[in-house]
């Protein structure tokens, strides 16, 4: 597994050695900021264009006002635009070059290249939604409540982090060694036995974090985000083990993506209780969001959705690399 681990470290440090991901990292973080612009906005109004549900918002999944529903359609067709800048260069690139042929004749098998090149473009992928990890405390209505209470326990905690500090400040002045290493141990021991038995026997806590908004949603939404965009990533992968250019690869990745995105703008044209409807809302990730993640509600429909698709598309990928290699 050494090859694999160096050839994923290979790929997401292309990320930042090219413009790529750059542009894409770009791209995502003004559409999702003019998204939370919207979601304040919408927070602090009253009446009917209130905000219930934050998360629809930074994920595009209002249908009112104008403002949002705009809004919404942009944020879902350029999320596989996105997704198709970050997969476009990972095998297409390697054609295009002439590398490909040199890294399939090299000691690896052919699912350890695709499972490394998936792997470093996930890790990506989470990277650029970490960067929105800071909207969250907004978006729930995160607040500490800080409580100074003087126990035995709390003591311990505080005389522990001291010894902490000094140990620290021992290592950095090259003090006696046995001293630092008595501080080292005894200092943390005593702030995490303080700590653990001020939190387990003491009815006040020092922090207490107190959400304003149910903050299920939150964690429901970033697990949808994550699985969708794991589909979405296979599916890039797999165009672009098909093309040499890479901007063919992205323009392919573009349509295909679309194809789980437009079918949520197309329910309105068919009856509820037709057939029809049903099968749209498996395939609209749109959809899924608007319904049930950003609600806080799990459906094993689209989670399996996404597993199935992510599955298949990185099998058809090391397919297509094993039919290149018997060329």
């Amino acid at each position: 597994m050494r090859a694999t681990f160096s050839l994923i470290r290979r790929e997401f440090a292309a990320y930042f050695t090219g413009p790529i991901g750059y542009a894409a990292l770009f791209a995502f973080l003004v559409l999702t900021g003019l998204l939370f612009n919207l979601a304040l906005g919408l927070l602090t109004e009253r009446g009917p264009r209130g905000l219930e549900y934050p998360m629809q918002a930074l994920l595009g999944g209002l249908d009112s006002p104008d403002t949002a529903r705009v809004a919404g359609v942009l944020f879902w067709g350029l999320f596989p635009a996105v997704t198709g800048i970050i997969t476009s260069r990972l095998i297409a690139e390697e054609r295009g070059t002439g590398t490909l042929e040199a890294l399939l004749t090299a000691p690896i098998r052919d699912w350890q290249v695709v499972l490394a090149k998936f792997v470093a473009c996930f890790a990506f992928y989470v990277l650029m939604w970490a960067t929105t990890l800071v909207y969250v405390p907004v978006l729930a209505d995160l607040h500490c409540i800080w409580n100074f209470a003087i126990t035995p326990f709390s003591v311990m905690l505080l005389v522990g982090t001291v010894l902490w500090v000094l140990a620290k400040v021992a290592f950095w002045f090259e003090w006696n060694g046995w001293l630092l290493l008595a501080l080292g141990v005894l200092g943390p021991a005593l702030a995490i036995t303080g700590g653990y038995l001020h939190a387990t026997r003491d009815e006040v806590k020092f922090v207490e974090i107190v959400a304003g908004i149910d903050p299920r949603p939150v964690l429901t939404s970033y697990l949808g985000v994550l699985l969708a965009g794991a589909m979405f990533l296979a599916l890039g992968l797999l165009v672009s083990s098909w093309v040499k250019s890479q901007l063919v690869a992205w323009m392919l990745s573009l349509l295909l993506g679309l194809l789980f995105v437009l079918p949520a703008y197309l329910r309105w044209q068919f009856d509820s209780s037709s057939v029809v409807y049903p099968a749209l809302y498996y395939v609209s990730v749109p959809e899924h969001f608007r319904r049930d993640f950003t609600r806080g509600v799990i459906d094993t429909r689209p989670l399996v959705l996404y597993v199935s698709v992510t599955l298949a598309c990185l099998l058809l990928t090391v397919r297509s690399l094993e039919a290149r290699r018997l060329r």
